[in-house]
């Protein structure tokens, strides 16, 4: 048999043993790696179309054991049909690297190995990291509360001052109120009647209240304008409200010894203790300096003028008697 002949048939069977596993080159090449226009040179022995004679022994093995031959034996089989490689340490070292370059198909899986590995350092780091910033983000908050705790105590301190002020001022106005507590004067009193008068003005709305211990009929007119007119019971209370600036209320009693009045905390005394049982109408004045001071001046001086002529008519009647007098001894 020629060598052209051996040739062939090293080509011719490698393409059986493809074609009778059902491969085409397309196949074999996505399983070997190798490009397919090597595949065609390898079946077509143009091993010059190799990329050297190392390859071609290399690329002729792979095809072989990828479809069901014994790489090795082939290449025993056919030594001499094939291009001879520069030594035998050469040529084990590319069979090695051709196994290797075959065995490295599980590339991803080597990956996802390796993350595996490397996963509980990454989680670790995480955790770290979280409990670093939560350290971080408390002494912040930390901070910013010592802060609001100072500015608390400052205000509470300055509030302190203010309300020691607010007490003083109460304390000034408990004590002006004191100080204008109603002091009420009775005068004009007759057997049925009576003025109460007082020099402090209604600052505020007072209730007046109204009690009987026996039944008496009751009405209480305020600056005019009636806000009362009832018969009380035995023990009954009405309440009358008198407005801030009220200048004048009058009472009418029906049984002025059965009723009890009280303006604010003042109690009234309407029958002079008892002395004037029979009391009907009780006229209650506020504010009346005025009027008691210009009453009191208008009466000093008519009582000025009256004396005034009094004796402008003495002297004048003296005079008078005096000039009959000396008229009369001249004659």
């Amino acid at each position: 048999m020629s060598e052209n002949e051996e040739r062939v048939n090293v080509g011719k069977k490698l393409r059986e043993a493809r074609e009778k596993k059902g491969l085409t080159l397309d196949d074999l090449q996505q399983a070997t790696k190798i490009q397919k226009r090597y595949l065609i040179a390898i079946e077509d022995e143009k091993f010059d179309e190799l990329p050297g004679d190392f390859y071609v022994r290399a690329f002729v093995k792979q095809y072989a054991d990828t479809v069901g031959l014994d790489g090795n034996t082939l290449l025993k089989d056919y030594d001499d049909d094939l291009p001879q490689t520069k030594t035998a340490e050469y040529s084990n070292h590319l069979a090695q690297a051709v196994e290797t370059r075959t065995g490295n198909r599980q590339p991803t899986v080597d990956r996802v190995d390796r993350a595996r590995r490397y996963l509980p350092t990454v989680i670790i780091a995480v955790v770290v990291v979280i409990i670093l910033g939560a350290i971080w983000a408390t002494a912040i908050v930390r901070n910013r509360q010592d802060a609001a705790t100072k500015i608390d105590s400052s205000s509470v301190s300055v509030s302190g001052e203010s309300s020691k002020k607010s007490s003083s001022s109460s304390s000034s106005s408990k004590s002006a109120s004191k100080a204008a507590k109603l002091e009420f004067t009775a005068a004009n009193r007759t057997t049925s009647s009576v003025t109460l008068s007082t020099t402090s003005g209604l600052t505020k709305d007072t209730d007046m209240t109204i009690k009987a211990s026996g039944q008496a009929w009751t009405s209480v007119t305020v600056d005019g304008t009636s806000k009362l007119s009832k018969t009380l019971t035995a023990n009954s209370t009405s309440t009358v409200s008198l407005p801030k600036g009220a200048q004048t209320v009058v009472l009418t009693l029906g049984n002025a010894s059965a009723t009890t009045v009280k303006i604010g905390d003042q109690t009234l005394d309407l029958t002079d203790s008892g002395k004037y049982a029979n009391t009907r109408t009780v006229t209650i004045k506020f504010g009346a300096t005025t009027t008691a001071s210009s009453s009191a001046s208008s009466t000093s001086t008519s009582a000025a003028s009256s004396s005034v002529a009094t004796t402008t008519n003495s002297t004048s009647t003296t005079a008078t008697t005096n000039t009959s007098t000396q008229s009369s001894s001249t004659r």
